[in-house]
This record gives structure tokens, C-alpha cells and sequence, in this order.
């Protein structure tokens, strides 16, 4: 979904374009969100407009451009209101590079875990994989043909230097399959015919289940890790490009049938044919321009100095985190990458600790601040009937590959969210979250028979939901064991 840019627009610099960013309007962003998450509507419209103002800054020149920095956002709200599904989703809307991580998993330097840079390096290596893929999507059908050749050359050897001993099917003949170009015909016309006869059963698929043998490349790593200040990442790299005969890189001949092979050759070939260094500078522009990066549980390294224990490191944390979010160059694999333009989302739920509570440096990288609402009832019966994926739905399509039919009464649903608010106001408040497990335990005698239920049609109406999860919701102590 695109949208034209407004009459006399200039055009942007070609060092700007990002082709993979959704040219969404906010309204058309927030009608998007809709279709996923229930409610909300102050934080879809911040990360809409947080969207929208990196479309705009692709349209500037490139000075005024490395002017205009991401306006990260602050998200406030107690688990289960959909912080988390709001970044994930609009990065998916956008196809932007997008990694999710727990501030509690890092640590200040001197103290035992990952540094804050490696969510940076995780960001890079998701954004290799995005452009991998695109490149070959685009190569597929070039691929294709040359994996093609290559069967054939395994089905049909190329004739030995003493002369051509008749047609035939090699089954261990590898040849020159590793050549880009096809193999030579045996005897002249007479194999070009019998290669062409045999190219045709091939794409019919009546060689699908014959055995050939296929070289593979073994993915062998050694089992330990060295941490530098660069991070367990780079020193494996590096040790794998100094010693490559200790690291792997070896292959092995497998015997498999010819569906399997020829996506093995086609995988193979697609690698072949992409630029390894196009690859790493697309990469790394993408997650420059368009990289998102949610830091969950942001609330639990909000504190001050003068704590004791595990609490030493938490204004370590921040600091540590302040320079990536305001900017500054992570080396990677890949080569380096400036955070300058990456858009974070910060996410707690602050019930013991303030936003305040952050360091002042790290408050003002966060200048937009949304609070989300606590979910009721009615959120929960439009979370259980409205989104694409909601739950009623994903039940229905898992039992129906069963062949047993399902259905929800609005009572059902009334009730089972009602449930939801009664079980969550009892014991902890995890949102929306309480919905996964009572539906699992509704259902949990459906889905064990569902094997033996062949063509049945099952209504659950408002007298099912209170027979099986009213025992569980008025028993205080079982209550305590429900997610």
C-alpha cells in the first residue's frame, strides 16, 4: 500500500530513497494497527506519526536530512496492553529491521552479561536476513535453471575422456556440477536428445523420489565463546577468517531424492549469485535509515545511585544505553554502523519505579511519552472476535484441520472475558494475555479429542465457559497456578 507524494514534493536524493519504507499516511498506519491490536489509540498515533516524519525526512535534502532526528518514544502501561505488538507491527507495516530486547539482560561494563551494543549487532543480523531474502526472491528464477543444470548433470555424467559409453542415470556422478555452465552433452546429438528427454521428465516431476548425492556445505562451529569488547560476535568472525579449516567450511557429499536436492542446488546457487558485500552495505544502510528497536522492561533499570547488590548496575544500564540511543558507530561483521537515525521504543510497566527514575540524559532521548490504558471487558471481547488473529479464530482454524467445526456465541465470549477481568483483578493483572490461557483451558478436552472427532460440530456457548473455568476462577489457591 503506497501513496503518491503531494504535488511539488522535491524528489529525494538517491542516497536517501528507501524503497523497502511504506509510504503510509498515519491514518492509513493507524487503520493498519486496528486490524491487530484492540484500544490504544494515543500510542498508535505517536508511533504513526514517528512512521510518517521518516517518510518526511527521506523527502529532504541530505543536509537538512541528518538534521532531523527520530523522536523516540516512552511506552507506559502494565503487561499484556500491546506495547510490545504495536512496535512489532508497525515495523512488519513498514518492512523495517526490528529487534525486541529486555533492558534486565544487560549489564554495565565490569558485571557478567551482554553489553548494550549487541542489540545493535542482533538489529544487523536481522536486517541481513531481510535483504538476503529480497535478493533471493529476485534471483530465484536464474537460480532455478542453473540448479536445473546441475541435476541433470548428476542424472545424466557428462561422457569420461575415453569416449561416451551409452545413456544412462549416474546416481554418485558429481561432474563439473559445481560449474556454472551445464554439462556437455554425451555423444553429441544423441545425448542432447537424452539429456532433453530426461530435463522433461524432471519438470515433470517423475524423477522427484530417484536417489542422486549432492555436496553440502557442513555448518561446524567450535564449542566456546571468548568475550572482548567487541562482543562474542566479531570473535568468531574473525577466527573463522584467520583459521577457515578449523571453523568449519568443509562439505560432504548426502544422498538424497531429487525434490530434496533440488532445493538444496537452487538454495545453493541463490547464494552464488548474491553480491556478499551488497548484501552487508544494504544491510547496514537499512538498519541506519529504518532500524526500530523496542527495549522492554526499561522500568526495571530505572534507579538512582546508592543501591546495593544486583541494584549497583541498573544506572550503569542507562548509562551504557545513552550513547547508542543518542548515537554513536557500532562495529559489527558486517562493518560499522551509526545509530544516529535508529528509532527506539522504550517500554515498562513502572509499577514501583517512575519514568523520573531514569537518569535525566536518558529521560530526554524519550521526548514522547504514551500512556496505555489497563484492558476491561470490552477490550477483551473485541481482542477475542475483531483482530485478524484473534483467538477464536486461530482455534477454529487449528481444530478445523481436524475437520471439527466451532463455534463462539456472543455469550461465550461475553463470558469468557468477563472471566478474563475477574482472574486478573484476583491475582496478577497480565492483561490481555489471560485470554491464551483460559481459552487453552476451555478447550483443552476439545483439543485432545479433536482426533476422534471427525466431523463434529462443537457451539460453545456461555453454559460450556462457566462449567469449565468457573471451579478455577472461584478457587483462590488453583487460580494462583493459571497463567
Amino acid at each position: 500500500m503506497t501513496i503518491a507524494a503531494p504535488p511539488g514534493t522535491p524528489a529525494p536524493p538517491a542516497t536517501a530513497s528507501l524503497s523497502w519504507l511504506e509510504q503510509l499516511t498515519p491514518r492509513q498506519i493507524v487503520a493498519e494497527l486496528d486490524k491487530y491490536v484492540v484500544g490504544q489509540k494515543a500510542a498508535k498515533k505517536a508511533v504513526a506519526i514517528a512512521l510518517r516524519n521518516r517518510w518526511r525526512r527521506q523527502r529532504l535534502d541530505a543536509a537538512m536530512a541528518d538534521e532531523v532526528y527520530p523522536k523516540n518514544i516512552l511506552m507506559i502501561g502494565p503487561t499484556g496492553v500491546g506495547k510490545t505488538e504495536i512496535a512489532r507491527r508497525l515495523a512488519k507495516l513498514a518492512r523495517a529491521p526490528f529487534v525486541k530486547v529486555e533492558a534486565s539482560k544487560f549489564t554495565e561494563v565490569g558485571y557478567v552479561g551482554r553489553d548494550v551494543e549487541s542489540m545493535v549487532r542482533d538489529l544487523v543480523e536481522v536486517a541481513v536476513a531481510m535483504v538476503k531474502q529480497e535478493k533471493r526472491e529476485s534471483v530465484r528464477a536464474r537460480a532455478a535453471e542453473r540448479a536445473e543444470e546441475r541435476l541433470l548433470q548428476l542424472l545424466l555424467p557428462a561422457a569420461p575422456p575415453g569416449g561416451y559409453s551409452g545413456p544412462g542415470f549416474g546416481l554418485g556422478g558429481y561432474g563439473a556440477a559445481g560449474t556454472e555452465h551445464a554439462a556437455v552433452p554425451a555423444a553429441g546429438e544423441a545425448g542432447a536428445e537424452t539429456r532433453e528427454k530426461l530435463r522433461e521428465q524432471l519438470r515433470a516431476g517423475r524423477l522427484d523420489a530417484r536417489q542422486v548425492e549432492v555436496e553440502v556445505e557442513e555448518q561446524s562451529f567450535p564449542s566456546f565463546e571468548m568475550f572482548t569488547p567487541q562482543g562474542v560476535e566479531e570473535v568468531g568472525v574473525n577466527l573463522k577468517d584467520m583459521m577457515p579449516g578449523l571453523f568449519g567450511g568443509k562439505s560432504r557429499k548426502r544422498r538424497t531424492t531429487v525434490a530434496e536436492a533440488r532445493e538444496i542446488l537452487e538454495q545453493q546457487e541463490s547464494d552464488r549469485l548474491i553480491d556478499r558485500h551488497q548484501v552487508a552495505q544494504e544491510a547496514r544502510e537499512r538498519v541506519e535509515q529504518a532500524g526500530i528497536i523496542f527495549i522492554d522492561e526499561i522500568d526495571k533499570v530505572a534507579g538512582r545511585e546508592g543501591g546495593r547488590g544486583p541494584d549497583v548496575s541498573r544506572e550503569g544500564v542507562q548509562r551504557d544505553l545513552l550513547p547508542v540511543v543518542e548515537g554513536t558507530t557500532v562495529t559489527t561483521k558486517y562493518g560499522p554502523v551509526k545509530t544516529d537515525h535508529v528509532l527506539f521504543f522504550a517500554a515498562g510497566a513502572f509499577h514501583v519505579a517512575k519514568p523520573s527514575d531514569l537518569i535525566p540524559e536518558l529521560q530526554g532521548r524519550f521526548p514522547i511519552r504514551v500512556e496505555l490504558e489497563p484492558l476491561g471487558k470490552d477490550d477483551f471481547v473485541r481482542i477475542l472476535t475483531e483482530p485478524q488473529n484473534a483467538l477464536t479464530k486461530q482455534y477454529q482454524a487449528l481444530l478445523a484441520t481436524e475437520g471439527v467445526g466451532l463455534d463462539f456465541t456472543a455469550e461465550a465470549v461475553d463470558e469468557i472475558a468477563r472471566l478474563a477481568v475477574e482472574v486478573n483483578s484476583r491475582t496478577e493483572n497480565i492483561g490481555a494475555r489471560r485470554l491464551s490461557t483460559l481459552m487453552e483451558k476451555l478447550l483443552e478436552e476439545v483439543s485432545f479429542e479433536a482426533p476422534h472427532m471427525d466431523g463434529v460440530q462443537l457451539t460453545v456457548d456461555g453454559a460450556y465457559v462457566r462449567r469449565a473455568l468457573e471451579d478455577i476462577v472461584e478457587n483462590q489457591d488453583l487460580s494462583r497456578y493459571v497463567l
